[in-house]
């Protein structure tokens, strides 16, 4: 069984977001269904509309952060309540079964993901819709909880832009007193910055201009450096463990690898 839903999404690349309706299934026995609350922007939900990448399923309906609240569940879920404040990425299905799903890389599943919009279902004819809608309904095994003291708006872009940064962050072992470098302080650079503060390390943020310097005070870096100011790069050869770039604009990578320390690490994301 499937029911309609209230959605905004794209009928042909390039073309405006406008309302439509979709269908949704009925929860199965492991399934949630989730009110949607909040959903935030990813410049990929752009390409997708867009067509950049030459890939998107018409109509798309985009939206890969999404925070809401469990309305009704299978009658096998056992994870959340009605009643629940839940999280959604980018993923919703993978199989479970390969090396990788039960290593809990389910993002490297061998079988492939299924992601959160404009990807196949298991069944290899529905498609998925996103966020931009009033509920949806995903296995439990691929929602998160999120925590009452968090504000829900706030938590949304967690689940993508979050992820983003503090995936690196963790895999290459960020720790107090460790020197970071961040490039950029946008939408990606910013939590980065928030994280690796938190985590104990001293940051320092790589701009092209000073913008952005109290924002990044702010956030929890130590320092701030104008990578256009003649010198600045050279001064700090050697410096960082760990350097997270966040920029998507074209620019020299090899000054940035003159930073790092002897067995330091670069992360593009």
């Amino acid at each position: 069984m499937t029911k309609k839903a209230p959605a905004y999404g794209a009928r042909a690349a390039k073309a405006p977001v406008a309302r439509m309706s979709i269908e949704r299934r009925d929860p199965g026995p492991h399934d949630v269904a989730i009110e949607i609350l909040y959903c935030g922007i990813c410049h990929s939900d752009v390409h997708k509309v867009n067509d950049d990448w030459g890939t998107t399923h018409f109509p798309v309906v985009p939206g890969h952060e999404i925070v809401g609240r469990v309305v009704s569940q299978g009658t096998s879920a056992s994870r959340f309540r009605e009643g629940d404040l839940a999280g959604v990425g980018c993923i919703v299905d993978s199989c479970r079964v390969c090396p990788e799903c039960r290593a809990g890389h389910e993002m490297f599943c061998e079988k492939g993901v299924t992601f959160t919009f404009d990807s196949l279902e298991p069944d290899g004819k529905t498609w998925t819709y996103g966020g931009y809608s009033t509920h949806m309904v995903v296995d439990e095994r691929y929602v998160l909880r999120i925590p009452k003291g968090l504000d829900p708006a706030r938590a949304a872009p967690l689940l993508c832009a979050g992820i983003t940064t503090y995936s690196p962050l963790r895999q290459f072992g960020c720790k107090r007193g460790d020197r970071v470098a961040v490039v950029g302080l946008g939408g990606l650079g910013h939590m980065a910055v928030k994280f690796a503060a938190s985590m104990g390390a001293e940051v320092t943020v790589l701009s092209g201009s000073r913008d952005k310097e109290k924002d990044a005070a702010r956030l929890g870096a130590k320092g701030f450096v104008t990578t256009r100011e003649p010198g600045a790069l050279e001064a700090l050869e050697g410096t960082f463990v760990l350097l997270v770039d966040t920029v998507s604009a074209p620019h020299d990578l090899n000054k940035q690898l003159t930073l790092l320390r002897n067995f330091g690490t670069m992360v593009l994301v």
